[in-house]
């Protein structure tokens, strides 16, 4: 305890950082009062959103806005898109390739598209959301009047939203994006453990402690899946460059254990509601359509959880492919004089580490297909439904990330400043790019 408090005391007597962290917990305030201001013309007590499925992973992550009809609604999820959709375009075109290998001014080009891009959903998300989600008896005005205006109040929050990221990027510490989500998940902590508390009753307080030791463990493994490594040993040959000796000594490759991060859950999530939705169409035609739709409607069931796992071993690999090149590894490692010891530079050392990443990549799909399908596990052992949720699945692995990558830069502050790190021994390690949302 003693060192806790020394660590706090450290923190807060370098000024830099005491004010960046001032920062992040204004924008942060500020983030979570918007998020229950509703929409004008709405009466947020009548809204009836389903918390299943992908709705229900949405309002996880925007800390009940989404339910609520709030001006952050759809906060941050739209630029998310529009990010995911610029880097897949700027992995398959080369004209996107080009303008991601100019530099600086190829990457204020690259933004510039995606905050374009981020009206653009935002207006097609909103329009959606509107006159999916928001029934007729929940509204104060005509429903055109409402809709109208609504769309451009949730496209100001969602503009708005990703200002507040920009600035705890800039100003504040930690991936300003990535904490507006964490934030918007772990504001629904409490809320499910009094809820835990109160279904379980007085007598099984036991039983909701033992929950909460499992949920201990849960993380850590989290942690592990997230830090996990396979380091490629690389030696450099010496070169002598005017009286001085460069180069010589041995560093290593790292590749990550889950180098898709979130990605691949996202994506399989994304993909989930179609077998219900598409055997709901011929539900009243057909007993097995019927039985189809009942069956992937409930994420605890193992024909649910078999094809969520599928999907998220496939789209790891998929991603995996995507995001990381060997072929660019191995040139780099090349120009820079640098080789594996015992394999051939150019082809052979590209080989060699696709093979690797081969290897370890589908043990680390496994490991995040089994986290992404422990709520389930929970709800079935009896865990209410919004407690199940931090049991695993994207949730939990945000968290996890934003949390060390936070660590991370404060840590890095201590260390220059000459001060202890936050861990008696050891480092804290941050994310790689992949796993930052």
């Amino acid at each position: 305890m003693k060192r806790f408090l020394e660590t706090i005391k450290h923190i807060f007597a370098i000024e830099e950082l005491r004010t960046r962290i001032l920062n992040t917990l204004l924008f942060i305030t500020i983030f979570r009062l918007g998020s229950y201001v509703a929409l004008p013309g709405v009466e947020p007590d009548q809204m009836n959103v389903s918390t299943q499925g992908l709705l229900g992973l949405l309002d996880t992550f925007l800390g009940g806005a989404f339910s609520k009809a709030s001006i952050f609604a759809l906060g941050i999820m739209p630029y998310i898109s529009a990010s995911i959709a610029i880097q897949l375009l700027t992995m398959a075109l080369p004209y996107f390739q080009k303008m991601q290998k100019e530099g600086e001014s190829g990457r204020k080009k690259l933004n510039q598209i995606t905050r374009v891009l981020t009206i653009v959903v935002t207006l097609v998300q909103g329009t959606a959301y509107l006159n999916t989600t928001v029934p007729d008896e929940a509204l104060l005005v005509s429903r055109s009047l409402f809709s109208i205006s609504s769309v451009f109040v949730l496209t100001a929050g969602t503009m708005f939203c990703m200002w507040l990221g920009e600035r705890i990027t800039d100003k504040g510490i930690g991936n300003g994006i990535s904490m507006l989500i964490m934030i918007g998940i772990v504001s629904r902590f409490p809320g499910a453990i009094y809820k835990e508390f109160v279904s379980r009753g007085s007598g099984q307080i036991l039983l909701t402690v033992l929950e909460i030791v499992a949920l201990y463990f849960v993380i850590m493994g989290a942690v592990m899946l997230t830090q996990a490594v396979r380091r490629i040993p690389i030696q450099y040959a010496k070169q002598v460059v005017g009286n001085r000796v460069m180069g010589g000594q041995r560093q290593y490759l790292p590749l990550k254990l889950n180098a898709a991060g979130v990605m691949p859950i996202i994506f399989a999530q994304a993909l989930m509601f179609i077998p219900s939705l598409g055997a709901s169409y011929f539900a009243e035609k057909s007993d097995f359509a019927s039985n189809v739709a009942t069956i992937f409607a409930n994420y605890t069931t193992w024909q649910y959880n078999l094809l969520f796992a599928v999907l998220i071993i496939v789209f790891t690999f998929f991603y995996t492919a995507i995001s990381v090149n060997p072929q660019q590894i191995a040139d780099d490692m090349k120009r820079g004089g640098g080789f594996i010891p015992g394999v051939k530079p150019g082809q052979q050392t590209s080989e060699y580490i696709s093979s690797i990443l081969d290897r370890i990549t589908f043990p680390g799909s496994l490991m995040l297909a089994v986290v992404a399908t422990l709520p389930a596990f929970a709800s079935l052992l009896g865990v209410s439904t919004d407690f199940a949720h931090f049991f695993g699945g994207t949730s939990l692995l945000i968290m996890v990330g934003v949390v060390l990558d936070t660590l991370q830069q404060i840590e890095s502050y201590l260390l220059m400043r000459r001060y202890e790190g936050l861990m008696k021994s050891g480092r804290v390690t941050g994310r790689t790019e992949s796993v930052a949302i």
